[in-house]
């Protein structure tokens, strides 16, 4: 697997907790950035993720600003992108089980750093489940190719 990873300012020290929970997963990834603490935009960062994980270029990607909220909106602008916003660990496993979500959002101002740990863990171990989940996953890529 490989993880496309990014935040802006709002969300650097949870970035570098998921980092190295990825590492520790031995999970390939490339860090999109930001690299400072000063007001940056998050469609910035948000949009070249999403944009190489629709791709291809990448399995799947994970994106933190101070809520996870712009993250979310900006990186769910690009057709094939299914960016799911979570803070609990049960959502992150539903997100890919039902939704097969390949980005997901967090806010660093909403989550802690042991939390979003966990929810990378659970989100990056969870597969998609099919079945029932697939017709209606399929009925979201239809309308969006329309």
């Amino acid at each position: 697997m490989k993880v496309a990873i990014a935040s802006d300012h709002g969300g650097l020290n949870i970035r570098e907790e998921i980092k190295q929970q990825m590492e520790e997963m031995g999970i390939e990834y490339e860090d999109f950035g930001c690299d400072c603490d000063t007001s940056v935009d998050y469609p910035d960062y948000a949009l070249p993720v999403a944009e190489k994980v629709a791709a291809g270029e990448f399995d799947r990607g994970i994106l933190i600003c101070g809520t996870g909220i712009g993250m979310s909106i900006a990186a769910n602008k690009v057709k094939g992108i299914r960016c799911a916003l979570v803070h609990d660990v049960f959502s992150a496993k539903v997100t890919r089980q039902h939704n097969d979500s390949n980005i997901i959002a967090m806010g660093e101002r909403v989550i802690g750093p042991g939390l979003a740990r966990e929810i990378a863990k659970a989100w990056l171990t969870s597969d998609f489940e099919g079945g029932r989940h697939a017709n209606r996953v399929g009925k979201i890529t239809e309308y969006e190719n329309k």
